[in-house]
């Protein structure tokens, strides 16, 4: 076949990268073209995306890969939740809104108060985030309802791109997913929460499957970058859902944990699992590729390391990530621990002084080196991850012998080796780059090159190098569980 040259865009929460794929036929090679920061800005106690910055970035990608040689077709997948409002005259209303705003703060327990929480668990499927669209969307209602009365269409931040790319507005199913405004048995809008909540429908575009053409690049986006117009692609537009497309496991169930800013730890359905059971856990389901269901739990993940950094370099100290992995490594094991997806360590800010403040609360050690606070961090991530394999299993009522890690949590080798032996069980790490990974293989299935998920996915492991790890002292991990257990939330 002739080579295919696929450009795919992927947005984490702190930069973005264009990439190109060229396809041969049998494996995917990978071409970083351009890499950029996507930094929130707070304005007057608001915190947004700098969406205008960001989609003049994108210019640039499509820019670098015309020089490049070309391209056959963009993708284009972001993290979840987050939307822009345009109005009757096409225009984007303001900059979206981050998920770390305060904003939401108190949202889920009003929203309880129309609809209760078994009812709307039962109903979407969606694990309660203070974070999740619909909160974000209460919010606004509540504060600023005539943003709602001007705007015309919601697009969630990948349709969102992707609309100003080609005009056309849409609403892929799996980052529609995130929204808990997807009824997840029919999977379009629920129209009994939209009523409930007084949302009106008309703001919410039509779903499309994952996979769907969605249209031409505009004339002047082509005139602009120096390019033909290609197809645009409304691949998984949810970064997870793109990363479990990439899950190099071939058949047979597998579970996951796509490792970056958020720690996705989940497993993926043919049917959704809601029940008193996946309730109690606050475990969600999501659209995935041709309606599969990514059943998977939210988790703090690398954050908490990222932020750290991040504080301890705005006190003057400079860490990289191998100094920090180091420290780690020479401090005491076990001595405490933290509770990951405790709720003063989601906003931004002095992430080790909440360590020391959780752990003093719940009558436990105080870490007071950076080391101790880095082995605090990474063993309750690892408990944590045990945690939730436990749950997830229960759920499945399946046994799962190895974990999939995927994404740039892959190259933290230290929290790799930790998670195997806190779970006991092997856990191959890879491919690094696993969103980007199903971004082009859905943009190869929908183009006809490829013929199924399972050999997309046998081209993604071809195409890769897994790192292997064993447990290591799982007896002393299992003693040390109980004390975890003491501070779970």
């Amino acid at each position: 076949m002739t080579e295919k040259r696929i450009l795919a865009f992927d947005f984490g929460a702190s930069s973005g990268r264009a990439i190109i794929g060229s396809f041969d036929g049998k494996k995917i090679t990978l071409q970083e073209i351009h890499r950029f920061s996507n930094d929130p800005v707070s304005v007057g106690g608001t915190v947004y995306w700098d969406v205008l910055r960001l989609f003049y970035e994108i210019k640039q990608g499509i820019t670098k890969a015309a020089l490049a040689g070309g391209f056959d077709s963009i993708g284009i997948d972001t993290w979840g939740v987050d939307f822009g409002l345009i109005d009757a005259e096409d225009k984007l209303m303001e900059n979206p809104i981050h998920y770390r705003d305060k904003r939401t703060a108190g949202m889920v327990d009003e929203a309880f108060k129309t609809v209760p929480k078994d009812k709307l668990y039962a109903t979407t499927g969606t694990q309660f985030m203070e974070l999740n669209t619909l909160y974000q969307l209460i919010s606004l209602k509540k504060n600023r309802p005539w943003m709602l009365d001007r705007a015309d269409k919601i697009l969630f931040m990948p349709d969102l791109f992707a609309y100003m790319l080609t005009g056309k507005k849409c609403a892929e199913y799996s980052i529609a997913s995130t929204s808990q405004m997807l009824d997840i048995t029919s999977g379009d809008w629920s129209d009994e929460l939209l009523e409930a909540f007084e949302i009106p429908k008309r703001l919410l575009p039509d779903i499309v499957p994952s996979g769907t053409v969605l249209g031409m690049l505009s004339d002047d986006i082509c005139e602009e970058c120096g390019t033909k117009s290609v197809p645009v692609i409304s691949v998984c537009g949810h970064d997870t859902q793109s990363a479990i497309t990439a899950v190099p496991c071939e058949s047979g169930d597998f579970a996951f944990i796509s490792s970056g800013t958020w720690s996705l730890f989940g497993t993926e359905l043919d049917a959704p699992i809601v029940n008193e059971k996946s309730l109690d856990i606050n475990i969600t389901n999501e659209g995935g590729y041709g309606k599969a269901v990514g059943f998977l739990k939210n988790i703090i993940g690398l954050w908490l390391i990222q932020e750290s950094r991040r504080q301890w370099r705005r006190e003057g100290e400079e860490y990289s990530y191998a100094d920090l992995e180091k420290a780690a490594l020479a401090s005491e094991p076990f001595k405490c621990f933290i509770d990951p997806d405790a709720p003063e360590f989601v906003p931004h800010g002095n992430i080790p002084e909440r360590v020391r403040e959780f752990c003093k609360k719940t009558g436990q050690y105080v870490p007071q080196t950076v080391g101790e606070v880095m082995r605090c961090i990474y063993e309750s991530l690892a408990m944590k991850y045990k945690l939730t394999f436990a749950k997830l299993s229960e759920c499945t009522e399946k046994k799962y012998p190895v974990i999939h890690v995927i994404g740039g949590g892959t190259k933290d080798t230290l929290l790799c080796q930790m998670t195997s032996s806190a779970c006991n069980v092997r856990v191959a790490a890879g491919p690094v780059e696993a969103t980007v990974m199903g971004n082009i293989a859905v943009q190869l299935l929908a183009d006809g090159c490829i013929d199924s998920i399972s050999e997309a996915r046998k081209i993604v492991s071809d195409s890769s190098e897994l790192k292997i790890y064993e447990p290591q002292d799982p007896d002393k991990w299992e003693n040390a569980y109980s004390d975890f257990l003491k501070i779970a939330l």
